[in-house]
């Protein structure tokens, strides 16, 4: 078998990205469309974060010098990716608002906005209403709004998918084993058909890249949730603007979960690092279908079995105190894993020690930071280094300590 300049395991949305992006650059690459031998053939179905995601485009949100460059960077890159890939990607901008509860206390809530590079002004429920008339304006204190952008999550993995098969890229489904590792350096990976060998492994399957490395005696800070949402059919109804909390809980929860003395015990089943939080907020899509959600849980077990029935009565409970419309809309129960780091930025670069294996996973915003990350990773391969990829490298953390 052809022996490839790069593969890349995961087809979410950052496999999709880039292995479009290292193809375009003239490499020979291998896209492997599963993570996971329990999970092939499911690369955007359950359990993958891509496939539930909201496809929100936060490029308003940057709060330091590097995520307000690629805030920048990945809008204008979003803007034209419909073109670029020659495909629809589904991209618009409307309003995002961010409900404040009843209770909740304006002037605590804006100060986490502060830092961005536009702060969302805050408005009174009546002006919140006028930009969401399906909001129940006595169920909330008013709502922060700021323009947002957002996309199909499936369409734009698509779109990238058939660019890079423009590009000569190779794809294929197939349940991935293990990676090939002699001593320090990484000849490929092995499937249940077959072993492909490569220059170069990079590792980008969300949640599940953590168990996959461990299998090869390589551990990685990388974290990740149990997210739960609904999906609705398509509905008559229709929202005008995307729906989030203004205060919410998982940077809290993601932050606790992530300490190093509690790193050991992610590869050991059956703990619960933190407690269950609900974030709840409602995104429609150009089809008329909606997410309402989310559950996040910070279980150690890929597998954990879940309440479906409970977590959706809390879901359905929750949206309908703001959104009364959506309370008895059909739906289905979903859960997908979603992984995270211990400082908000992806996990990008070389694995430590280990010569040819390769790691971007980790994404707090995906949809406005991996376009240009990922097209800067690539731009980095073939020329020279990049600063902002330097940034993003796995050793950062012992650097730090």
């Amino acid at each position: 078998m052809q022996t490839f300049d790069w593969i890349v395991v995961g087809n979410g949305l950052v496999g999709a990205a880039v292995s479009y992006e290292l193809a375009r650059c003239g490499l020979s690459v291998l896209l492997l469309d599963s993570v996971t031998e329990r999970s092939a053939n499911r690369a955007l179905e359950s359990g993958n974060a891509t496939r539930y995601s909201y496809g929100g485009i936060p490029y308003w949100s940057g709060s330091t010098p590097l995520t307000q460059q690629l805030c920048q960077e990945g809008i204008a890159k979003q803007r034209q990716l419909s073109d670029e890939l020659e495909a629809d990607t589904q991209f618009r901008e409307l309003d995002l608002v961010l409900t404040l509860a009843a209770d909740g206390d304006p002037g605590a809530a804006a100060k986490a906005y502060a830092q961005c590079a536009t702060p969302p002004r805050f408005v009174s429920p009546a002006d919140a209403r006028s930009l969401e008339p399906l909001l129940n304006g006595e169920a909330i204190a008013g709502a922060f709004t700021v323009r947002h952008g957002h996309v199909s999550p499936v369409a734009l993995v698509s779109a990238y998918n058939r660019a890079f098969q423009r590009w000569g890229g190779t794809r294929m489904i197939a349940a991935v084993v293990d990676v090939v590792r002699i001593k320090d350096r990484v000849t490929g990976v092995l499937t249940t058909e077959q072993a492909c060998p490569a220059k170069n492994v990079l590792v980008a399957a969300g949640a599940f890249s953590r168990s996959l490395l461990h299998q090869a005696q390589v551990n990685i800070p990388l974290y990740y949730t149990h997210a739960e949402l609904i999906e609705t059919p398509p509905l008559d109804l229709r929202l005008r603007s995307l729906i989030m909390p203004a205060q919410t809980q998982r940077f809290t929860q993601e932050a606790k979960a992530s300490q190093p003395e509690t790193d050991g015990r992610w590869d050991e089943p059956g703990h619960e690092l933190t407690p269950a939080i609900l974030d709840s907020g409602a995104i429609q899509f150009l089809d008329g279908h909606i997410c309402l959600g989310q559950i996040s849980r910070t279980l150690t077990d890929l597998d954990a079995e879940l309440d479906g029935a409970e977590s959706d009565r809390i879901l359905r409970a929750a949206m309908a105190a703001q959104i009364p419309a959506l309370a008895d809309v059909p739906g289905t129960w979903r859960r997908c894993r979603v992984g995270f780091s211990r400082d908000g930025l992806p996990l990008v670069g070389a694995v430590p020690g280990v010569e040819g294996l390769h790691v971007m996973a980790g994404f707090s915003a995906p949809f406005v930071y991996l376009p240009p990350v990922a097209q800067r990773f690539a731009q980095a391969v073939v020329g020279e280094a990049d600063g902002a990829i330097a940034a993003m490298a796995l050793d950062r953390f012992a650097k730090a300590s």
